[in-house]
């Protein structure tokens, strides 16, 4: 891709065969996007996509190797292993959607627990793995109103059922990194395993239920309005090449060095961590024709704010958001707006963009 040049994130992922679990999805594609940018060996491994349009689909990437496996399914994700033999991993299949949490807890903690488990045992299995990223979420943290945001540190919880499961992962991530994956551990070949909470996501390509922009997305293409159901919640929003940059970040580092295994925060700078009403209001100076109305009906919990403490990223991995909120809006409503008024499809020109961008701020990973 002309303009992403091979030799960010040091070249680490030149040439390296990377497993991407989730690549059908929103964050899963962005993410194969970019690593075959950087001319990796990509396999996906992930369930059909379940919207239409979806953003694996028109991206197109015939050269990634596609696999449709459960993560339930243990001997298939073995098969996947077996076959392309993966050096670094990045975990992001998942069930990802609180309220889809509440209709099927269920499945969400199968999926988002055993199927975590299952993929650690077939890393156990695989002598060429060496980096495991596993992306939680920033809902892992048990609900306080601390001004500061949440720190790696603070205790873990989770009042929903999707929330709860990923508090589950990263207490599971946590056991096999001390008891089979370190240096010490059980003698085994060590695998370096960080996992990477990352605050709510935006961008071109996202058509997810029940999440705030793809339904306003829908609802503007239809000439509706949105019923929005917490305006006041606050949420640390951010474009969703951010945490790719981190976990890719991530990835970099602790592929030279194992003492960056553990947990990492990913989020925009506090004055980004704005309202539900907030957003909607900053999106429609992009795109008028988005419209809402207030759902004042009852749903089930939901935090009613989010913030994220990202000193830890910023101070070790010199990892920061190259995207202020309003230029990942004005990014986010022209990909959709190019898509459903010129058919047009903006995203490498937006990963272009972010790292000409990132490089002009100084970051560390553009060299």
């Amino acid at each position: 891709m002309e303009g992403v040049a091979l030799n960010l994130f040091g070249g680490t992922y030149a040439g390296r065969r990377v497993l991407v679990t989730g690549h059908t999805g929103f964050k899963g594609s962005w993410l194969a996007l970019w690593l075959r940018a950087l001319n990796a060996e990509i396999a996906g491994l992930a369930l059909d996509p379940d919207t239409h349009p979806s953003h694996w689909h028109i991206l197109g990437l015939s050269d990634v190797a596609d696999h449709r496996v459960d993560l339930r399914d243990a001997e298939g994700l073995a098969r996947v292993f077996d076959t392309h033999r993966p050096e670094i991993i990045f975990h992001l299949a998942a069930q990802p959607l609180v309220r889809r949490s509440y209709r099927d807890p269920v499945g969400t903690f199968d999926t988002n627990v055993m199927g975590l488990v299952n993929l650690f045992e077939a890393a156990r299995s695989c002598a060429s793995v060496r980096v495991l990223i596993n992306a939680t979420t920033d809902k892992v943290y048990a609900e306080h109103a601390n001004p500061d945001g949440y720190r790696e540190t603070d205790p873990l919880g989770g009042h929903d059922p999707y929330s709860s499961s990923k508090a589950c992962a990263e207490l599971v991530s946590d056991s096999y990194r001390k008891s089979f994956f370190a240096a010490e551990g059980a003698g085994e070949s060590p695998v370096r395993v960080a996992t990477a909470r990352a605050g709510n996501v935006i961008g071109g390509g996202d058509w997810a239920e029940d999440r705030l922009v793809p339904d306003l997305v829908r609802a503007a293409a239809t000439g509706g309005a949105l019923m929005i159901r917490n305006p006041a919640a606050v949420r640390p929003w951010q474009h969703v090449l951010e945490p790719l940059s981190g976990y890719l970040r991530l990835g970099q580092l602790l592929w030279n060095d194992a003492g960056f295994a553990g947990a990492w925060n990913f989020g925009p700078d506090a004055a980004d961590e704005i309202s539900v009403g907030s957003l909607v209001s900053q999106l429609s100076t992009h795109w008028p024709a988005l419209r809402t109305e207030h759902d004042r009906a009852w749903h089930p919990h939901e935090a009613k704010l989010l913030r994220l403490n990202c000193d830890r990223a910023r101070q070790q991995l010199a990892w920061r958001p190259v995207w202020n909120l309003s230029t990942a809006l004005g990014r986010t409503a022209s990909w959709y707006r190019g898509y459903y008024e010129a058919q047009r499809i903006d995203s490498e020109r937006d990963l272009v963009a972010y790292v000409d961008d990132a490089r002009y701020a100084g970051l560390e990973w553009t060299v």
